[in-house]
């Protein structure tokens, strides 16, 4: 049986740009991607500023680019403001035509995984692989150890009748009906005429009501002065929010089993976004002495320990945005902190705070009840979250 140097079980973001990363570095590497759908990527876009990247990891990062535009804007019912800072997309589309590319027949798709281990990946057809390391990138499996909020959203691609206008995407746009959470609608202009509408929602459960949601961007198109001619795609999701949790007893739990993306808990805890931690850890990899599994788990999990340590600020402020105030308020968070320094906001979105800037962030009257504020600085878990 022939022995793999790495096999990536799940071709999302995280494993597809560990592929890229590696076979740019050390192109002789024998890797195989078992993916359970038609193709690498799914049906998602995964989207970074400027400022998230270094100028190396753009540049190895570049042929995956699908959209850049110079700047975004944001509006609230009392603010409306421009962003300087670049944007850029990653379409599931370039990123499948890019990795299927890249590994050829070595990218098994529409394949069922019956049984993984740190080595060795059974399918449920009986085909079983070998390698020096798997890594398990399936997506966010909840876990008993981390307290959760989500932001869970649907989004559609729409081709307009006549051409939208925009110049750049609109982040967040909040001057809409809230509800039972923090709600906005984020727009990306693809082309004159393509539009992705997404109705996005910060709630304590995963689950969102996509019909209502759909009514919501029909609603939101019409209020724009869009007409709605063709859809050409459509995208759910559900985003974890770490509130707070116990790192250790996390990765005690996956049993030396390496984890990449979302599994490892790599995502910016406020946003959501994971392209930036699946780059660095991309990077990691590609640049580590062995792939043996027992170093490979240890280098994601120092990885993702260091990523644990530096979040605990963004955690604080999300149970500030889910727990201190009424959940159709919780807007007057998000519109207080885009009024701050446009730097300061580049480096909330990169993951890289000083110690002024979370100084800062909370410095003068909360926008939420103060009873609420202390409670939410005092909470380090709650249990019901964790079985959303």
């Amino acid at each position: 049986m022939k022995t793999w140097d790495l096999i990536l079980v799940g071709g999302g973001l995280a494993n597809g740009l560990i592929a890229w990363r590696l076979k740019q570095r050390h192109p002789t590497l024998t890797i195989l991607m078992l993916e359970s759908g038609d193709a690498p990527g799914g049906n998602h876009t995964w989207s970074f500023h400027q400022g998230d990247l270094t100028p190396a990891q753009h540049s190895w990062l570049a042929p995956l680019v699908s959209h850049r535009w110079q700047g975004y804007d944001v509006h609230f019912p009392g603010l409306t403001r421009t962003l300087p800072h670049d944007y850029f997309t990653v379409t599931s589309e370039r990123f499948a035509q890019a990795i299927s590319a890249l590994l050829q027949d070595h990218l098994l798709t529409n394949v069922t995984v019956s049984r993984i281990t740190d080595r060795e990946v059974a399918l449920s057809d009986g085909r079983r692989f070998i390698a020096g390391a798997v890594i398990d990138g399936r997506g966010y499996r909840p876990s008993p150890h981390l307290s959760i909020g989500y932001q869970s959203f649907v989004g559609q691609e729409w081709r307009l009748a006549q051409p939208h206008g925009l110049a750049r995407p609109i982040l967040m746009d909040a001057r809409v009906a809230q509800g039972a959470g923090y709600r906005f609608v984020y727009i990306l202009p693809l082309s004159a005429d393509r539009v992705l509408i997404e109705d996005t929602h910060y709630i304590d459960g995963a689950q969102l009501d996509a019909s209502v949601a759909r009514q919501h961007i029909a609603d939101y198109a019409r209020d724009q002065g869009w007409q709605l001619s063709e859809l050409v795609r459509e995208e759910q999701g559900s985003l974890p929010i770490t509130l707070a949790g116990d790192n250790a007893a996390f990765w005690q739990a996956l049993r030396r089993q390496p984890v990449s993306g979302l599994r490892a808990g790599l995502f910016h805890a406020t946003t959501g976004y994971s392209l930036p931690l699946a780059v660095r850890l991309a990077d990691r990899i590609a640049n580590a002495p062995s792939l043996h599994q027992a170093a490979l788990f240890d280098l994601i999990a120092r990885f993702a320990g260091h990523h644990w340590q530096t979040q605990g600020y963004f955690r604080l402020l999300n149970r500030m945005l889910f727990l201190a105030g009424a959940p159709d308020q919780r807007w007057r968070v998000m519109q207080r902190f885009y009024q701050l320094d446009e730097q300061l906001i580049a480096r909330f979105y990169a993951g890289q705070l000083q110690a002024t800037d979370k100084l800062r962030i909370l410095m003068g009257k909360p926008p939420v009840p103060v009873v609420g504020a202390l409670k939410a600085l005092l909470h380090t878990h709650h249990p019901l979250r964790a079985k959303k």
